[in-house]
């Protein structure tokens, strides 16, 4: 199977596809940091989009779209930051070019979505701790032709993966995921996760038709 892995630098999914025999390969503006540039695409996904892909698994920028930076919308109460929602337009039209996309099997993954975005409505909502990670950070996918994730792991979470707040004294137990400039390690895919979606989409043949009427990347 012909895989596209959109907008992932740290080739996690990709190198769980490719342990399982299939033909896959990351796509991102940034050079890869998994070890395996000649998996990697780097560049525009939209370019090579229509290369005859079997499945896209997309992971799609989404610092102007979450519900976590919803506050910065309104940085003053009742008034919009106009430059900010445009960046947040934007990265939806993106979003749904990659959900609408000419392939037949596509998953597409994001946090909360702010409510002022009207985005599709998600499939599945799924956490780290179902698949072995011991935290809270909630994860949305949009899915079709494929079916829901079945977690294989469940263990209990000790705590949110990145902190609300910063007035907490033990900080430790927050995990790798830290506040202020680390966005590219929160954004990240957990491992438990993408091998999930390598060995639980690698063999589907059925397909399951969605109507959507919305740590490694």
């Amino acid at each position: 199977m012909k895989v596209l892995v959109a907008c992932e630098e740290s080739q996690a999914v990709t190198k769980e596809f490719r342990r399982l025999g299939h033909e896959a390969y990351s796509c991102d503006i940034q050079p890869c940091s998994g070890g395996h540039p000649e998996w990697h695409i780097q560049g525009d996904v939209l370019e090579v989009i229509n290369d005859g892909w079997d499945m896209m698994i997309a992971f799609p920028p989404c610092t102007y779209l979450s519900n976590a930076g919803a506050c910065r919308l309104y940085p003053t109460k009742g008034v919009l930051d106009e430059k900010r929602y445009q960046k947040g337009l934007a990265a939806k039209e993106f979003f749904l070019k990659l959900l609408n996309a000419p392939i037949h099997k596509i998953a597409v993954e994001n946090p909360v979505h702010s409510t002022i975005f009207n985005m599709p409505e998600y499939t599945q909502q799924i956490e780290p701790y179902q698949f072995g990670h011991p935290y809270t950070k909630k994860t949305r996918l949009w899915l079709k032709n494929l079916p829901e994730l079945k977690p294989t792991n469940i263990v209990e979470p000790i705590a949110p993966y990145v902190p609300a707040g910063t007035g907490r004294k033990n900080r430790a137990k927050y995990g790798a995921a830290k506040r202020g400039d680390d966005s590219k390690n929160r954004s990240k895919t957990f491992p438990g996760i993408g091998r999930a979606m390598a060995e639980q989409w690698s063999d589907c043949k059925a397909d399951v038709q969605i109507d959507l009427m919305g740590v490694i990347t």
